[in-house]
């Protein structure tokens, strides 16, 4: 197998696994809270009191129509790899119905469910989109969304969610309506947690008598860039030099290190910054 037959094989093992993932979450603990939270998973439940068919197949027909929106709007790789892992969720969802026909709920507790829910199917989704897929239905609807109102994931999906939700109000009691859009809400902020915390890095701002050594250590010892500004303290009117880098957790845990050890009276401001972009000019 050459290197791009490798990372095909590769990519659909994730893409089965996470969507694997993510229908466990929907048939063992979205189905029995009955709550609607952010996914057309969540609709196609409530939809299951007006419409004689099973949450499969809803989910399947609602997906088709939306896949073909995802391929107009979001281009063929996302449009691609979402037919494979929004079919393959319906293929999931039938084999649990059928393996675990009238599951009730493995925590007893409406709360529970949607919280075990919302835990497991962020981690998923963030998967999903970090490999320019998504498990389809109201995945797609938040991707247009960022793609082309430049809104965070996880507010698309609380937005594009929240609708889902309060549908539920046709069919349930006060208490599932407001459990889904609760659970909506921290769906988003829990989604964008997951996918924009791995990518968070630090921006340290270093005003110090030692900025050579730290120079030094920057680049030799830790290998990140550096950049050093000429800052003038509006008090004094004294000239200091602050040198800047952007890193990651563990580049920021060394780098604090040494400060401390070396350092102790260097004055430190810490951004946090989620997202780092080069944009290389046209010739």
């Amino acid at each position: 197998m050459n290197n791009k037959g490798f990372l095909l094989f590769k990519e659909i093992v994730i893409l089965t696994a996470t969507v694997g993932i993510i229908a466990a979450a929907v048939y063992f603990f979205l189905i029995p809270s009955q709550a609607a939270v952010s996914s057309i998973s969540g609709l196609a439940i409530v939809l299951t009191n007006a419409v004689p068919l099973p949450v499969s197949v809803i989910t399947l027909i609602l997906n088709v129509i939306l896949l073909i929106i995802g391929f107009i709007f979001c281009g063929r790789e996302f449009g691609g790899k979402t037919v494979y892992t929004s079919l393959l969720l319906s293929v999931y969802l039938a084999i649990y119905e059928r393996i675990f026909p009238n599951y009730t709920s493995m925590t007893g507790s409406a709360e529970m469910d949607v919280l075990c829910y919302i835990l497991i199917v962020s981690l998923g989704l963030s998967i999903l989109f970090d490999r320019n897929a998504s498990s389809g239905g109201l995945d797609i609807v938040a991707k247009i969304m960022n793609q082309y109102l430049h809104i965070e994931l996880g507010r698309a999906m609380s937005i594009a969610g929240m609708c889902i939700a309060l549908s539920s109000a046709l069919f349930y009691d006060k208490k599932i309506v407001i459990l889904s859009l609760l659970g909506t809400y921290f769906n988003g902020m829990i989604l964008d947690y997951f996918i924009f915390g791995k990518n968070i890095k630090r921006r340290v701002c270093i005003i110090s008598e030692k900025q050579e050594e730290i120079r030094k250590f920057l680049i030799e010892e830790i290998r990140s860039g550096a950049t050093m500004y000429e800052a003038i303290g509006a008090y004094r009117m004294d000239k200091h030099t602050e040198l800047i880098a952007i890193v990651d957790k563990n580049e920021y845990q060394k780098l604090m290190a040494y400060l401390r050890t070396n350092d102790p009276k260097a004055f430190i401001t810490v951004y946090t910054v989620s997202e780092t972009h080069y944009v290389e000019k046209n010739r």
